[in-house]
């Protein structure tokens, strides 16, 4: 193992929930504003992962007053607080970008049936 995986193996956080695809996620990001820090909370669909280990990312996608709203986030930064996994969706697609088009009730992911031994 060379000293780059070593570095990355340390930075990886262990406590992250399992999700995939179409899950609705609440992800608290740290937001640093002057001296003061705050944790916001972002809630939607996660629409996207992308790579593995300490570059694993995730694109979160929420409708805010009429308009689409999309976050990515590292998933092991240090500002991520931490991931909530709020619904389980099921859904048949690895990228759900079709749902930039729909609107509504068509925007709707199905809810996945789910209990802890199946995780």
């Amino acid at each position: 193992m060379n000293i780059i995986e070593k570095i990355e193996k340390e930075q990886l956080k262990p406590d992250l929930p399992q999700f995939q695809v179409g899950d609705t996620v609440s992800v608290h990001a740290k937001i640093i504003e002057d001296e003061r820090e705050r944790i916001q909370v972002f809630t939607g669909i996660c629409i996207a992962r992308k790579s593995t280990g300490v570059r694993e990312s995730i694109t979160v996608r929420r409708v805010a007053a009429g308009m689409g709203v999309e976050k990515v986030f590292l998933l092991h930064s240090p500002r991520v607080a931490r991931i909530e996994v709020v619904r389980r969706g099921r859904v048949r697609r690895a990228k759900l970008y079709y749902l930039r088009q729909k609107k509504g009730k068509k925007a709707r992911v199905k809810e996945r049936k789910w209990t802890p031994a199946s995780a």
